[in-house]
């Protein structure tokens, strides 16, 4: 089989094109002929050696892929060889083959492409789980997504709507914010332009928002938590901006807010029974019409460092994958 490997920490150019064995499954393992694997923020950083997951070298970049069950491994009892799936890897992903745990492996309904579900479990579970678990959003509230042309940011608002909140939209430019609306995004701020603070505060009548939803981190935060209502919650959820930022505590002292973390992958790994619960309400809302992924762009394996190198740049919006084969 093929597979783009990083054979030395460094810029995605170096990834390197080999040929290998395929891989077999052990214990409680399946393993999968790869269709595509969905690129996400932290493929960016565990190349680099800068994620907190640290991969051994050699290894093929990829966390999160889709294909059907190739062969299972002892102790394997949900799944069978020939099942359309999605996965969660860490990595492994840009290769045709790809060893998977099956608690982190779920069945793909007919009703989704393989396409869209290499590009589906890593920003809508982590933005279901952020939204439902851990920013207890109701209805009729209204959230302030950041970074809203993102593969987590569409996922943020997409969801948002789908729980009956209110959704005001903030990016960096005119057409990243029409993307947003066009994901059903209530209202927009360019935060490049405007200032942030203010816009919001005009949009929620001086009440400020519920919750808070920053994957970019760096200098927005300190003007996105300035927007925060009573009792609201600030998710976060990453620092694509590539600061991570301070934010003052008086700041949640006199607005009786929480700053809430969200480190969705280690929830996947100690409770695999709420994720599969998460990600079967998310299948439903997909296949109800309510979700509708956005991949803007498609990369050969082959050119899997140029995909990579895409996102460095800040040039994606929605998602972007790499396909096998």
């Amino acid at each position: 089989m093929q597979a783009l490997l990083c054979e030395s920490f460094g810029p995605p150019e170096g990834l390197v094109l080999r040929e290998l064995a395929v891989p077999q499954p052990g214990e409680g393992e399946v393993l999968i002929r790869v269709h595509s694997a969905g690129l996400n923020f932290p493929d960016t950083l565990i190349i680099e050696d800068k994620y907190q997951i640290k991969a051994p070298l050699p290894f093929a970049p990829g966390g999160e892929l889709a294909g059907v069950v190739e062969k299972v491994g002892p102790g394997v009892t949900r799944l069978k060889v020939g099942d359309r799936v999605a996965a969660l890897t860490h990595w492994g992903g840009f290769a045709d083959y790809a060893i998977a745990q099956e608690a982190r492996t779920t069945l793909v309904p007919q009703t989704m492409d393989l396409d869209v579900a290499s590009a589906f479990t890593l920003v809508y579970g982590t933005s279901h789980y952020a939204l439902k678990q851990r920013g207890a959003l109701k209805a009729g509230e209204t959230v302030l997504v950041l970074g809203a042309s993102g593969g987590t940011g569409l996922s943020a608002i997409e969801i948002a709507k789908a729980m009956g909140a209110r959704v005001i939209a903030g990016a960096s430019t005119a057409e990243k914010l029409a993307i947003a609306k066009a994901h059903g995004a209530d209202e927009l701020v360019n935060y490049a332009e405007e200032d942030l603070k203010a816009r919001v505060k005009a949009l929620t009548g001086g009440k400020g928002v519920d919750v808070i939803y920053d994957p970019v981190g760096d200098k927005l935060a300190d003007p996105a938590f300035r927007t925060i209502g009573w009792e609201g919650r600030y998710l976060v959820i990453g620092f694509a901006g590539g600061q991570i930022p301070a934010v003052p505590f008086n700041l949640a002292l006199v607005k009786g807010a929480s700053i809430v973390g969200v480190f969705w992958g280690d929830f996947v790994a100690r409770d695999p029974a709420g994720h599969h619960a998460n990600m079967a309400e998310l299948y439903a809302m997909h296949a109800e019409g309510k979700l509708k992924p956005l991949i803007s762009e498609r990369f050969p394996m082959a050119e899997g460092g140029k995909a990579i190198r895409h996102m460095m740049d800040r040039k994606a919006t929605g998602k972007v994958i790499v396909m096998a084969g």
